[in-house]
């Protein structure tokens, strides 16, 4: 069966304690708030519900009226929780299902010996309590009949409609008899399908895994382990996404108990340490904020927020020892977006601002929904409290995420049409138009299900969403047109290319970041306006070196498929033939140990044709490699080769790597006195005109002559030029390479590195 679990009136060893934690129940999750914590002391919390005996309600759902004048007994407080939102709701649809899903789950138990509707039933207390509308609570009831026993999605589809038929197919698991190991990895895959057609699907999911996660002390350790891993690594980073904060904060702990129980016991000492204080600093504060509302005319609630486990954890870690102020914050909800801003103004005014903490999440929200202003004060006494400021609406969305939207696929309300046509602010303040602004598809799950298609392996989709959930932080880039993409934090231009155009980023051949010429691999920031080059060469193709810019899994898939599909020719050369060969650009000079020796010439003059290296053995001449073009005063090491020469390379060449594998002897080089040097120079740069022109002039202003020089055709409008140079003085050589960069075009200036040393 889907949910195994132990007795939630015994609960496990580790499990927070209800009485020490700093998350209260569910039935106060409005009173929660931010991303990172929740919790309102008992002072300060509302009107609410008692914790719900879910063995009372075991009992209720076998003997508790079914009656079709009223709702059975066991759904009673779902019923409650779900009025307190929905007043006006149709309460049959959950009297239907509850008759079906309890008959259907009749005899079957859990592994604590609770009959097994008590599953279910908890699930959607979970769901009611964060304002679920009776679709997603209809379908939660029913999660499990089809998984765990004889009643069929036609069935469900028949009784309930197509909207419910779907949410209980979404949340269904794939059979292991049918798909063995990949089972996990591709019943995620198939929820994530479906929940990017309707979120509602990972909304039952999740709460579906709170409550087995509450209940998960009667597995063995190592099952709790496992669970609690795959919990950590995709359930909570999508609680996050979604917005859903007040699942994603208890899941966190619940996870942190399990698979780190030595710190949750420190963390919990902590917490019991700073509620035995004759004092609490926080409230202090809280206190004088009040006044200075009160004093500013400005109606507001101003609560405590308690951090939780994981929460004071993370804070202990930053700043070390914890005062008093630092295990909670405060939260002061408003009627308006425009008190939001009024108190922020009273309180920098009248009390000590710490400036650099502001941040405002109201005029640029968090990609998830969230919305508030983010300060902190200081007190007399030094204690520094942190403020979150929001209206009561985005409060309800920092708590339940789309779960507070209702149900979002519903025609709008006439009020809603008017705000939309006259351009007002939608969901939490935020526009009605966008790709991020849809909470039924946001940017962040419209890529995961684009990559998802191309990784068709189950374990290459398992570990590369894991990876995909890891990046935590969300940045907005926008497009010379207008437009706007959402990437993960870290995203290169790469990324960007393939997240604008597909595929079709295979033509990609640059980019302009703020109106300046970049290279593929820059990294992007917030902010950033991100123009991308497009080739017009159909033969266009990624470079390999793209997967080591690429962050993004859709980037790095469509680079690896099209480098599968088109694999580089294998060079079948003997390795002893590519040892450093002679090219035009760079000649072999054969050179006496002897600094006085004769040079060879170039062209009438005669001109040293490259640094003077000096070996001690007798009678060996000296070559400097063309694979890596050494000169003064790079670090080098020989190597004797055929006929008495030493070739001289830099020791970070591939092929002194590859040379020392093969057994072959270093032989100690050193530069001699002469200065004078010859070095083989690449620029890469987009075409345009007089390009060539440009750049030979910046190398004659640095005193610099051209031996040879060749260009090899554009490629996607890419030029690479090569050059061969004579320096009058070795260190000339970084003052050269900077200004043939500075030429317009040009992106990149390098050493040469010959394709053979590549190779090795």
């Amino acid at each position: 069966m889907s949910a195994e679990a132990t007795n939630p009136a015994t609960p496990a060893p580790a499990t927070p304690s209800p009485e020490l934690s700093a998350s209260p129940p569910l039935s106060t999750s409005l009173e929660r708030g931010d991303p990172h914590e929740q919790g309102v002391p008992p002072s300060h919390r509302r009107k609410s519900r008692p914790r719900i005996d879910l063995r009372r309600l075991g009992r209720a759902a076998l003997l508790g009226t079914t009656s079709r004048d009223r709702l059975p007994d066991a759904i009673g407080h779902v019923a409650e929780a779900h009025r307190a939102h929905h007043p006006d709701a149709n309460m049959e649809p959950l009297r239907r299902a509850y008759v079906l899903a309890e008959s259907s789950h009749r005899g079957q138990m859990r592994k604590s010996g609770e009959p097994y509707i008590t599953h279910p039933l908890a699930v959607t207390l979970i769901l009611a309590e964060l304002g679920a509308e009776t679709t997603t609570l209809t379908a939660s009831l029913l999660h499990d009949t089809v998984e765990d026993t004889e009643v069929t999605l036609d069935q469900v589809r028949e009784e309930f409609g197509d909207e419910v038929c779907y949410l209980v197919d979404g949340v269904t698991k794939l059979e292991k008899v049918d798909y063995g190991a990949a089972a996990e990895p591709e019943t995620f895959r198939k929820m994530l399908v479906a929940t990017g057609n309707d979120v509602r699907v990972m909304s039952i999911k999740l709460a579906d895994r709170l409550h087995n996660m509450r209940t998960l002390g009667v597995m063995r350790p190592e099952k709790q382990a496992r669970i609690a891993k795959v919990t950590r690594d995709v359930l909570i980073p999508l609680a996050e996404r979604l917005g859903v904060q007040a699942l994603k904060t208890e899941l966190e702990d619940l996870v942190f108990a399990i698979l780190h129980p030595e710190e949750y016991e420190h963390t919990r000492e902590l917490i019991v340490d700073n509620a035995s204080r004759a004092s609490d600093p926080l409230a202090e504060i809280a206190e004088e904020v009040r006044t200075v509302l009160r004093e500013a005319g400005i109606p507001a609630e101003v609560l405590i927020r308690p951090r939780h486990f994981v929460s004071v954890h993370r804070v202990s870690r930053k700043r070390g020892p914890m005062r008093g102020a630092d295990f909670g914050r405060l939260l002061v909800l408003v009627n308006e977006d425009a008190d939001c801003y009024g108190v922020l103004g009273e309180l920098h005014t009248c009390l000590t601002p710490v400036v650099s903490e502001f941040k405002d999440f109201i005029a640029v929200p968090k990609f998830n929904l969230y919305q508030s202003l983010h300060t902190a004060v200081a007190s007399g006494d030094g204690e520094i409290a942190e403020v979150l400021i929001r209206t009561h609406q985005m409060h309800k969305v920092a708590e339940a995420g789309v779960i507070a939207l209702g149900n979002p696929y519903a025609p709008p309300s006439e009020e809603q049409s008017d705000e939309q046509s006259e351009g007002r602010p939608g969901v939490g303040g935020r526009p009605v138009d966008g790709e991020r602004v849809d909470p039924t598809r946001p940017g962040w799950l419209s890529r995961l299900l684009d990559w998802q298609e191309g990784a068709p392996d189950p374990d290459t989709f398992w570990s590369t969403l894991r990876e995909d959930l890891a990046q935590d932080r969300e940045i907005t880039v926008f497009r010379a047109d207008g437009g706007a993409l959402g990437l993960p934090e870290g995203a290169s231009c790469v990324d960007a290319a393939y997240a604008q155009y597909g595929e079709d980023a295979h033509a990609c051949i640059g980019a302009r970041v703020n109106g300046r010429l970049a290279t593929l691999s820059t990294v992007l920031k917030d902010g950033d306006t991100v123009q991308l080059l497009m080739g017009q060469d159909p033969a266009s193709e990624p470079s390999r070196e793209w997967l080591e810019h690429a962050h993004t899994p859709a980037a790095r898939i469509a680079i690896q498929r099209w480098l599968a599909a088109h694999p580089s020719p294998v060079a079948t050369q003997d390795p002893a033939a590519r040892e450093a060969p002679e090219t035009p650009e760079t000649p072999a000079a054969a050179r006496p140990t002897d600094a006085s020796a004769a040079r060879p010439t170039d062209g009438p003059s005669a001109r040293p044709a490259a640094a003077n290296a000096v070996v001690d053995q007798p009678g060996a001449s000296v070559r400097l490699a063309g694979c890596c073009t050494p000169v003064p005063p790079d670090e080098v090491t020989g190597f004797a080769v055929r006929g008495g020469v030493v070739t001289v390379h830099r020791v970070e060449c591939a092929g002194v790597a590859r040379m020392k594998s093969s057994g072959r002897a270093e032989v100690e080089v050193r530069w001699g006195d002469t200065t004078e040097c010859r070095v083989t120079l690449v620029a890469e740069s987009f075409g345009r005109p007089h390009l060539l022109a440009d750049l030979t002039e910046a190398i004659a202003l640095e005193g610099v002559a051209i031996v040879s020089a060749t260009v090899e055709p554009p490629s996607q409008q890419r030029v690479r030029h090569t050059y061969t140079l004579q320096l009058p003085d070795a260190a000339h050589l970084p003052g050269l390479m900077r200004a043939m960069r500075n030429v317009p075009g040009v992106y990149d200036v390098s050493r040469a590195q010959h394709a053979a040393a590549a190779t090795q």
